[in-house]
């Protein structure tokens, strides 16, 4: 019998498993995948993540595997070039965009040194109900039966856990864009991004001297690109950042070019009696702004958060344990709504038609430090949550303890 199972072990699970595990919940964490495992990521963590990284004492650690620190970032559409860094959080001023082979393992780890059981290789193929509560799972093909008062579903876009406990899509948007991205070996690099109509490049520097390239195209073009996707990639890179796709001449693609067309844009009722969702199995948008692994971080901080000052005990209470869960999906969803909303503008892939305000920002020190800034994600709540000596962590709840309308 455990306190808590986490159904995912990636980057919204094996934290949260770990900050549960530390305050003295007994966790089990699952994942389906043998890690290491790679899975299709864009890898940028914002700062607000990394300062996350830090709170847990997990930063020095990634540092350490020897993935690029990121301290300078340039925008560029057209003549416009916007250069600079965002404001530190919480003290952090750096970014990161590690390979998944090594930041999951790395959260796992980090569960399992906290007290978490850790299972990878192990598939959930249902979950157990009880009275009209979620009171455990089902595990692998002989349905064994683990049972728990709180379920975490944290298993990703096509989550298995939603589906089983019946969570509606309370807020949806159509696709909007798709991505081509490879790996590039002997080309430097920053966090680098350049816009055009209907086309956006970016680039981050990762594990093993590698950089990773990715381009956005529209949704509507992705049946078309899938039979030519290379020679797309290639081209919409020389158009649209030569300067890029110079430095790419001089180096080379280190394996194969990955697509994603299913970039889907939603939240999900994210809490139910005897469970709760994470990650992207509760809300999913398009990776155009980076946000995904820090979005994660900040959601599993905020269930630890959500759920503290209840113990083992307050978990097999239902009423306290469904006010804590209320507690938490109101605010998921005022911490995350209103970057949803920017996001989808920035999916437009429009941003030529923004040219007078961007020549503003680049030419003023000022606004260029705001700009990259707002780029980072970084307002009040997220300051609160990662920077433990502002705002305590109930203040934060009642910072954003408001309905958000959907």
């Amino acid at each position: 019998m455990y306190d808590v199972i986490v159904v995912g072990a990636r980057c919204a699970g094996a934290p949260a498993a770990m900050l549960l595990a530390r305050r003295g919940y007994r966790v089990l964490l699952l994942e389906r995948a043998r890690f290491p495992a790679d899975t299709v990521s864009t890898l940028y963590i914002h700062q607000p993540g990394v300062a996350l990284l830090d709170r847990w004492g997990l930063h020095e650690p990634l540092a350490a595997t020897g993935c690029p620190s990121i301290t300078s970032a340039l925008h560029q559409v057209g003549d416009i070039r916007i250069e600079g860094w965002g404001l530190p959080v919480a003290g952090i001023d750096v970014a990161y965009a590690p390979r998944r082979t090594v930041l999951d393992p790395l959260l796992a780890d980090a569960a399992a040194a906290a007290g978490a059981t850790f299972r990878d290789g192990c598939s959930v193929s249902g979950l157990v109900t009880e009275h009209g509560r979620v009171a455990g799972v089902r595990l692998g093909r002989d349905a064994t039966v683990v049972r728990a008062p709180l379920v975490v579903g944290a298993d990703g876009m096509r989550s298995l856990v939603a589906a089983a406990a019946g969570a509606e899509t309370v807020l949806e948007q159509p696709r909007k864009t798709c991505i081509y991205y490879g790996f590039w070996a002997g080309v430097p690099a920053r966090f680098e991004a350049y816009g055009a109509a209907g086309r956006w490049v970016c680039c981050a520097p990762t594990h093993d001297g590698r950089t990773l390239v990715g381009v956005y195209f529209p949704q509507d073009e992705f049946p078309q690109l899938r039979g030519r996707a290379e020679h797309a990639y290639r081209d919409a890179i020389a158009a649209t950042a030569p300067d890029l796709h110079r430095r790419l001449l001089s180096g080379r693609q280190a394996g194969k070019l990955y697509g994603h067309g299913t970039q889907r844009n939603f939240f999900r009722q994210s809490t139910g009696p005897g469970w709760v969702l994470l990650g992207d199995a509760a809300h999913h948008k398009d990776s155009i702004s980076g946000d995904g692994i820090t979005d994660a971080f900040c959601q599993a901080q905020l269930l630890a958060d959500s759920l503290d000052g209840l113990g083992p005990r307050g978990l097999a209470d239902p009423a306290a344990l469904d006010a804590a869960l209320h507690r938490y999906a109101v605010a998921q969803q005022a911490l995350l709504l209103p970057r949803f909303q920017a996001t989808m503008v920035s999916t437009r892939l429009a941003p030529h038609r923004r040219l007078g305000a961007l020549a503003m920002i680049a030419a003023d020190p000022v606004r260029t430090t705001r700009y990259f800034t707002g780029v980072a994600g970084v307002d009040h709540v997220i300051e609160s949550l990662v920077n433990p000596l502002s705002p305590s962590d109930s203040d934060v709840l009642a910072t954003v303890g408001k309905e958000v309308p959907t």
